[in-house]
């Protein structure tokens, strides 16, 4: 008999939803302690094969660069578990002995991780170790282009939480991947949370799967190159992060905006630092090569060096070309220098004043983007703070890589590899999403009120307002012969 491989992969999610269910339900139990000791474990494992893994990645998608990838997976294991270890997320944690309130942390159950394939090991990494220590079960939906390697970093996690302490099946993996498991697994209804990182259809899907859902928009940051920036740091700032895994994280720069008195500046700097300005008709013809005839990007550009794109679309670059640049003058979806690019290419701007700068970030991030990531290199407080109140993004980063500041590597941030976009970008949450966001609060409120009490602060009947106050002084006859007035005049 033919194998349906579609048949057996919803299968496959049915059983895998069945023995994470009573491995979550073991797991809830666990004390602090112990959940943070099985989180240690699995950090460490994961950051021992940080260079295997990432390696393995790297030649499966053909995505980036694998030195990065490494680092992209130390963010994944060890800068998370750094972030996120002294947090308190299981039994009670806080309580308000004054106004009667305790807070007890309640795991959410099972998470559903989509994986994508840009950053699939170190995505694997950081969503096991943000659902263990909230006390929740996780399964695992590779995306299919990137499915080796991350059934490779499941059972590296898998494995030591397991030896760890952990239940046996609380943490699981899809090893079929098709559409149709996807869509199972999506809106099975004992899924706690979805947690989805990838493409805006698979982010829909989830949103519309019936479940709860904490999913991420495009990228298309802008970054705003003020005339009071360190014009020659900002360049190799933006250039370090739009270059890092070959601009495959989505929090990276994808536009430079500048002003008219510095743009020359600009411009050498970046032709300095390896920057390759296109022609128009250079323009064109990669542009052509960008986006997809359906609107979306074409996958052969993603994560590919600035040499590997400018050979497929059939340019010449000199040697040592880093970024390709594409000088622009309008924002829309039928440009695609104005929308996302996870690769090295950015768009470039010249506005004449830091105002007129304002609105065309704010036109880009409009245009796709809104509510995700972008950064300011400049060190005019007031202007920030312009930037801080009106842009549309949960994270603006001020002074650093796009790419490494929006995940937390070079900023405060809580280190992340799922970013909010917020409400105005049709996402649940504005944070770097951890272990926090998976978790319900249960409250005990005592009671410190009795009704006889709520009825002796009220005010008496008829005396809430002046208006009564002035009516209770008058006689019932005074009130009558008022109200016959009255009705006299409007009879007439």
């Amino acid at each position: 008999m033919e194998f349906d491989k579609d048949l057996y992969s919803i299968q496959e999610v049915r059983n895998l939803v069945a023995k994470a269910k009573t491995a979550q339900a073991e797991y809830a139990a666990y004390d602090q302690q112990r959940i943070d000791r099985i989180v240690y474990e699995v950090a460490q494992a994961c950051a021992a094969q940080a260079e295997r893994l990432a390696k393995m990645a790297n030649e499966e998608t053909g995505f980036g660069v694998w030195q990065d990838k490494v680092l992209k997976n130390i963010l994944g294991s060890t800068m998370t578990y750094d972030a996120i270890k002294d947090i308190k997320t299981v039994g009670i944690l806080r309580e308000d002995r004054e106004k009667g309130v305790m807070e007890i942390g309640v795991p959410m159950g099972i998470v559903a991780a989509l994986i994508p394939s840009t950053n699939p090991t170190s995505t694997v990494m950081y969503k096991s170790l943000i659902c263990l220590k909230s006390g929740n079960a996780i399964i695992i939906s590779p995306h299919p282009g990137a499915k080796n390697s991350i059934l490779e970093t499941y059972k590296v996690v898998a494995q030591a939480a397991k030896a760890a302490g952990a239940p046996d099946g609380i943490v699981q993996c899809v090893s079929v991947p098709t559409p149709e498991s996807t869509t199972a697994l999506l809106k099975n209804p004992n899924i706690g949370i979805i947690l989805a990182t990838g493409g805006e259809a698979m982010v829909h899907a989830a949103y519309s799967s019936g479940n709860p859902a904490l999913g991420v928009g495009p990228g298309n940051g802008p970054s705003y190159i003020e005339k009071s920036a360190d014009i020659p740091t900002a360049i190799r700032r933006i250039f370090d992060s739009k270059t890092f895994d070959n601009g495959t994280i989505c929090a990276s720069e994808q536009s430079i905006v500048t002003e008219t008195c510095i743009a020359q500046q600009v411009m050498d700097e970046a032709k300095r630092q390896g920057g390759y300005f296109f022609s128009a008709e250079e323009s064109k013809k990669v542009g052509a090569f960008i986006m997809r005839a359906n609107g979306t990007m074409n996958p052969k550009i993603v994560g590919r060096s600035a040499k590997v794109i400018a050979d497929m679309a059939g340019i010449s670059i000199p040697d040592g070309t880093r970024v390709l640049i594409s000088p622009q003058t309008t924002v829309g979806k039928d440009n695609p220098y104005s929308r996302e690019k996870l690769c090295p290419i950015l768009a470039f701007y010249v506005e004449d004043n830091w105002e007129a700068a304002c609105k065309r970030c704010m036109e880009i991030l409009y245009n796709e983007g809104r509510g995700h990531t972008m950064t300011i290199h400049s060190e005019n407080k007031d202007v920030i703070r312009e930037f801080a109140l009106k842009k549309p993004v949960s994270r603006l980063l001020v002074n650093t890589p796009g790419a490494l500041g929006g995940v937390g590597a070079t900023t405060g941030l809580q280190p992340a590899l799922t970013l909010g976009c917020g409400a105005v970008g049709g996402s649940a949450t504005s944070d770097n999403v951890g272990p926090m966001n998976l978790i319900n609060i249960r409250r005990v409120a005592y009671g410190l009120k009795e009704l006889s009490d709520l009825r002796g602060s009220a005010p008496a009947a008829g005396s809430s307002c002046c208006c009564d106050k002035a009516a209770s002084a008058l006689s019932r006859e005074e009130i009558e012969a008022i109200t016959r007035a009255v009705i006299a005049r409007l009879s007439h």
